[in-house]
């Protein structure tokens, strides 16, 4: 059987954000198991599926442009969501939280490349 990954058509670039995306969605994903069943433990799950879908999406070159559209405000939701609890008083930037927001920052700005560029 014939894999339907099109690698023909990715990039350096995707293939960041495919690396980018795969992080944080493992680290939402081991985060978000030991708490599950409360609302934090699936937030988390949640957000490692839609980095998961958007890997799929983009590596089966599946409507490559709406997985950048959505991606954007998805992932920029969740740094804002973490800006404010940290504000809050709700959470803490321990270093895991670093690497995976600044993961997440490079992503939205791959991203942004990618729809600009059309690819």
């Amino acid at each position: 059987m014939a894999s339907r990954i099109d690698t023909s058509s990715l990039t350096t670039l995707h293939y960041v954000g495919i690396a980018l995306a795969a992080l944080s969605g493992v680290i939402h994903l081991v985060l978000g198991v030991p708490s599950l069943p409360t609302a934090f433990g699936v937030s988390f799950l949640v957000a490692a599926v839609g980095f998961g879908v958007g890997i799929a999406m983009v590596a089966l070159n599946v409507r490559r442009r709406l997985a950048y559209l959505v991606g954007i405000p998805f992932v920029l939701g969740q740094v804002v969501i973490f800006a404010y609890t940290v504000v809050q008083g709700l959470n803490q930037l321990s270093p895991v939280a670093a690497v995976d927001k600044l993961a997440q920052l490079a992503l939205v700005a791959i991203l942004v490349v990618l729809l600009r560029r059309g690819e």
